[in-house]
Parts: C-alpha cells; structure tokens; sequence
C-alpha cells in the first residue's frame, strides 16, 4: 500500500474538488462501525482520497484509516472487531495537507489525564499558521507526521482537555478558530459535533431508535434509517452520552452556507437549510433557459452533475432532452498513473458520446461549472466528431473567478479560465458555438436562501471570514513549515501519554 503518494485523478480535468465528509454515531447496543461505514458510504462522493472510523465501547478508543475508498479500507472483518457504541468516520479529500496515510483522519491524540480523543473534520481554517505556532508554543507538535489544520485541532483539544474535559476545552479552544470548520469528535463515552458561526459547510442531526447521529448531509442519514431532527446551527457545540444530548452556544451565528453546496457538492437527494438540492438545480436549469435560450434541436447533461440542470432547461425551453454522453461510473480517483496513450484519449476515459443520438443535432450541453475548461474543451470536440452541428454550453453556475479558502479545492485563481476572460474568450476557449452562465442572482434565488446568508466568494470574490496574508494560507502551509518542525519535534519530550499511538491501526 502506498503512503506516500497522492492518488491522481485520469481525466484531464478534474472537477472541483470536494472537501470532505464526516459522520459520528451515538448508540449502545447498534454495530456503530457499520452505521459509520454506510454513513461513509453515503458521503462518498465528498472526499474519495481516504477513510476511516474511530470506535470506543467505553474503555479505549480505536481508530483504522487507510488511503483509499470507503469499500476499499474496509472489509467486513475490520468492521466486526472494531466494537463499541460511540463511533466517528470521515472520508477525505485533501484541502490541507498532502494525501498521505498520516494525513487521513479521524485523527487521534491522548491527553496527559491517558483519556482518548478522535476528530474528524470537513473544512478549512484560515489561521492555521496562529494554530501551528501556539501548538509549537505549547510543546504539543505530534509525532504523527500529520500536516493537517484538523490534527492541530484534535492537538491543541487534547492539551486543553487535560485539566478541565473535553467539553469545556471545546468551548474554550472553538472560538479561537477561524474558518471553515464541521467537527465530529469523540472520547471514550461521548459524541460531540461543532460547527463554526457561519455554518459555511453543512451538518446535520439525526435520531436513531436507540441513539443519535450527525453527518455532513441529510442523504446520510437516510441511509443508515435515522430521522433528521434539525441541522447543527452555526457556533454550536453538540455533546451526547448516556446522560443525552446537550446543546452549547460557542459563539453568535453568522450564517454564510456555501452556495456551491447545491451546484455540486452536495448530493441531490440532500437537504440544505430546508432547500432540496435536487429542486435546486432543476430550477436553476430553468432559470439558465430564461437567461441564456438557444435555438437547438436536444438538451444533453454532462452526467451526474449537469443532470438536473439539463432537465430544469428542457423544461423551461421546450427543447427535447435526451442522453446523448455516457459516463463510466467505475473511473474515479486511481494509484495508477495512465500511459501517454490512454492520457491522450482524455475525458473518453469518463465520458463516452452516444453517436447515434448526437449526430445531425444542435446540441445544448449543460454542466455544473467551468474550472480551468480543459474538459469543456475536450468534450466540445468530442461532440463534433461524433456528429454534433453545433455545440451550445450552458453552465449551472456563475463563472468561476476566485479561489475557496473555506474547504473546496479549485484550481489556483491563475489558472480559473474565467480569470481576466470576458464571455466571448472562454466561448472561444472551449470551442463552444455560444456559452452561457446562470447569473448569481438566478443561482442564488434558486437555493431560496437569503443572499445574507450564503457564500459566493468562488463567484464574487467577497469572502465573508478575511484571509490572511497568501504566505500563510493555501494547502501545503504546514508543509514548507513543517520540516524544521519536524526535527524539533523529534527531539521534544511530549507530556505524559501524549501522542501515544497504540491506538491507531495501520494496515
């Protein structure tokens, strides 16, 4: 198994990158590892880079983590030893840190008291660099090798947590975290879940007959048979044990979800702040039909994200839809590097064209968004080789202009197509007939929340939690300070029972 390698992505462009997914699990008596594995299961689709589970039955806490997808770390022997009845999973893509084993989460960490501490964590922070150097201040740097804001996190929580619990750290050590930040963490009795003010990523809270469960989306709860209560709200800390669940105010809710949640991210059977996700996009395809019409003979997605959006433009223009790309849905994240020939096939390795319902036909391709446009680009002379007389894109976001701070891994704003391009230069780019972009005002009124309440900054460039300077911030920050740290690190007595690691499984 390789632990030092980032997984690639074979198409020529991958889509924006998710962030990831976190579940947690409160119940005696249920096999809490394969609620979490199923819960996983479910959130797949936000991080395909790592997984793993934290289980504690009330004496120690174990976690197993592995590079790789949720069916490929686990197996139905792993799952059966790991028991108890409290139990947190994640699954990751690499947003901070480098996607190798140390990095996979939950992360683990002993406090001086000898009590455990799992944390997983969907987001990103952006005053890692204070974090890191009160971590170093405090002597509490781990031998883990982890490079990641969430194990500084779970660190600095386990520190705190020596002399006053893990319940009070956590109020004390979540505001002084800025960013984006959905926790689940757990000791060895209790499930807690947190969520910074602005709720800029979404959690939830679900009942179970005999327990409860949080995760990233309501999709997740649906498959492990729990009932969704009510969303985690922004700033809150949610702690549940035998005793029952206790709600704590961390600080005033600000609330800036982020819209690009419902373009893509999200699942479409998830619910966010009360809005289908689904509904969503079908409705923003109708409005894009409003904005952007074009005389054409058929409506095509580019599957699975542009599907919806392709219906709502169906519907709205009165233009047929149909099924004119076929997507491979076995081609995802790989260890294995493709050859220069199978590269130069590109995105044929995930889409396919259906030339017989392509050929002769003006076509209206709708996607969920344009990155860099190496795919549009490829797709749109796929298209006209297997027949297409014209190529019409529509896309089901605004153009992408800046980069996200806040736990999305889009490419460098250097690299963003839309970046210092009009209109007519993108269109010319891809080789498109025309191009349009849903406006944010569509976009947003289709989400039905408040525009004061979302997060559009990938759009607009207004990011409603300031950023430091870019020398300290972006994805391998605690990387190129990491070395020296490292070597310190190694030769620093950590205070007793502190970065014990007896409890992490490795393969």
């Amino acid at each position: 198994m390789h632990t030092d390698q980032s997984p690639s992505d074979i198409a020529p462009e991958p889509e924006p990158r998710e962030e990831c997914g976190v579940f947690g699990v409160w119940a005696p008596g249920e096999e809490v590892a394969k609620l979490t594995y199923y819960g996983l299961y479910a959130l797949q689709h936000r991080g395909q880079e790592a997984a793993g589970i934290s289980v504690s039955d009330g004496k120690q806490i174990v976690v197993f983590k592995d590079l790789g997808l949720v069916s490929q770390v686990f197996d139905e022997q792993i799952l059966s030893s790991l028991q108890g009845h409290v139990a947190i999973g994640h699954c990751r893509y690499s947003t901070t840190g480098g996607g190798t084993w140390e990095n996979a989460q939950p992360t683990f960490r002993t406090t001086a008291a000898g009590t455990g501490l799992a944390l997983g964590h969907n987001g990103n922070l952006v005053n890692t660099h204070e974090l890191h150097e009160r971590a170093r201040q405090l002597g509490v740097l781990g031998k883990n090798g982890a490079t990641t804001d969430s194990d500084l996190i779970c660190g600095l929580l386990a520190v705190a947590a020596a002399d006053r619990g893990i319940e009070s750290a956590a109020l004390e050590l979540l505001p002084t975290i800025r960013g984006a930040f959905c926790l689940t963490f757990a000791d060895e009795n209790t499930l807690y879940a947190a969520r910074d003010p602005h709720g800029v990523r979404p959690l939830v809270l679900g009942r179970l007959e005999r327990g409860w469960v949080v995760a990233s989306e309501t999709a997740a709860l649906d498959i492990v048979g729990a009932s969704f209560v009510r969303e985690v709200e922004p700033g809150e800390l949610i702690a549940i044990d035998a005793e029952g669940l206790r709600s704590s105010r961390f600080a005033n809710p600000e609330p800036k979800g982020c819209v690009f949640e419902y373009v893509y991210l999200a699942r479409p059977d998830t619910t966010i702040a009360g809005r289908s996700v689904h509904a969503t996009r079908v409705e923003i395809g109708r409005r894009l039909a409003q904005e952007h019409p074009a005389d054409a003979d058929l409506v095509i997605p580019v599957p699975e994200s542009g599907t919806p959006a392709a219906i709502g433009y169906a519907q709205e223009s009165g233009i047929p839809y149909g099924s004119g790309l076929v997507k491979n849905a076995y081609v995802g994240r790989t260890f294995i590097q493709p050859s220069q020939t199978i590269r130069q096939l590109g995105i044929r390795l995930k889409l396919n064209p259906l030339r017989e319902v392509i050929r002769g036909k003006r076509l209206v391709v709708v996607d969920d968004s344009i990155v860099r446009g190496n795919t549009q680009r490829a797709l749109v002379r796929m298209l006209r080789e297997s027949g297409a007389l014209e190529v019409h894109v529509r896309i089901a976001s605004p153009p992408v202009r800046w980069p996200c701070f806040y736990g999305i891994d889009f490419a460098s704003r250097a690299e963003l197509v839309a970046n210092g391009a009009d209109l007519d230069g993108i269109r010319r780019s891809i080789g498109a007939d025309s191009l349009g972009y849903v406006s944010l005002d569509g976009l947003v009124a289709a989400s039905e929340q408040p525009k004061s309440r979302l997060c559009a900054a990938c759009f607009d460039g207004n990011y409603p939690i300031p950023l430091p300077d870019d020398a300290l911030i972006g994805k391998h920050l605690l990387e190129s300070i990491g070395d020296a740290d490292a070597a310190s690190a190694r030769m620093t007595v950590t205070p007793a029972g502190y970065g014990a690691e007896d409890a992490v499984r490795r393969p």
